[in-house]
């Protein structure tokens, strides 16, 4: 790099380096067929590893799922999941009895808290075409003082996500869809109430970056308390600084100084994962986050007692009917749909 302005250059796998408080994110992109009459694609299994596909033949992986793509039902505790869903769909249930299906643009926010099961499957509802797949998983810490609050989950429908948009000297157009955080003046969803986001001077930021080929965009300077790093997964060039970025690749940018981003010739995609760090221990085994390695036997010990209240589903895979919409359900019988 050829200035102090960017650091910590890495190339991007399945599963992203994040920094704290952020725990790691995941890029799931997946070509499924066309959907079956069980939500699965319309395709031999022969050669995958059922239950544990992950391999990515022929563009696509079943996760954990046998019947229908995606994760059964497992526990979660002492953390968040924000899921951005940006093509296809995500069927959510959780040991609350809580479900839902969204996606298309749509962010699930949950907050594990002190512990609950959820499947989040997904359902190949096109039977005449093939079934695209594009998400982020975003884990976030919670501080030690939440590690045990009432978990929780809200829906952040598209339609009334927070857009930026902006325009160069040259008319070329950076968008910005604001996750979590504030750009400018314009705020995004408050997020689940006992999130470490959930406090504005943690400066919590969550964006997803969109720019025109050619577009030049001032990223603002902000608190230097921060860590702001950038995950650049799509397009063919990027510059940054004067630096030229190569294409699916993070680093780290000073949050203290504005940066101008360049677009190369072909749109550019970007996530923005800005926060103040928490600074407390983090012990992670499996799917629980705690602050010591006795909580971590503790979780496993309370989970196998009476798995965080049970599974009211009669399959640990649940998927919804086709016809169903983007819905939410939650735990008190109250259901939402997007406007």
């Amino acid at each position: 790099m050829t200035n102090q302005l960017i650091s910590n250059l890495k190339p991007l796998g399945f599963t992203w380096e994040t920094s704290d408080p952020f725990l790691f994110c995941v890029h799931h992109l997946d070509h499924y067929p066309q959907g079956n009459d069980q939500l699965g694609p319309v395709a031999s299994m022969e050669g995958r590893d059922l239950g544990q596909d992950f391999a990515g033949k022929e563009g696509w992986r079943m996760y954990h799922g046998d019947v229908v793509p995606g994760f059964p039902g497992h526990p979660h505790r002492g953390f968040e999941t924000i899921t951005i869903v940006l093509d296809g769909f995500v069927d959510h249930s959780d040991s609350h009895g809580a479900s839902g299906r969204y996606g298309m643009g749509d962010v699930q926010w949950m907050t594990a808290g002190s512990g609950l099961q959820h499947a989040e499957m997904f359902p190949l509802l096109n039977q005449d075409r093939p079934n695209r797949l594009e998400l982020f998983q975003i884990w976030l810490n919670l501080p030690a003082d939440k590690k045990f609050v009432k978990p929780f989950y809200k829906m952040l429908w598209a339609e009334a996500m927070t857009k930026v948009n902006l325009q160069d000297n040259h008319g070329k157009n950076t968008s910005i869809i604001l996750v979590a955080g504030e750009l400018n003046g314009n705020k995004a969803i408050p997020p689940a109430p006992d999130s470490w986001a959930a406090d504005p001077e943690n400066q919590v930021a969550i964006w997803l970056i969109e720019m025109q080929p050619g577009a030049i965009w001032n990223l603002p300077a902000t608190n230097d308390k921060v860590t702001r790093e950038i995950y650049y997964y799509e397009g063919n060039q990027l510059e940054v600084a004067g630096n030229i970025i190569p294409a699916y690749h993070k680093f780290t940018i000073d949050p203290g100084k504005a940066v101008d981003l360049q677009a190369g010739n072909q749109p550019v995609r970007l996530l923005l994962l800005q926060a103040r760090p928490i600074n407390e221990p983090v012990v992670q085994y499996g799917p629980f986050v705690m602050n010591t390695q006795k909580e971590i036997y503790e979780a496993y010990a309370d989970y196998r007692k009476d798995q965080f209240g049970g599974w009211p589903w009669p399959r640990y895979d649940p998927v919804h009917p086709r016809e169903v919409g983007r819905y939410a359900r939650y735990a008190d019988g109250s259901e939402e749909i997007p406007a």
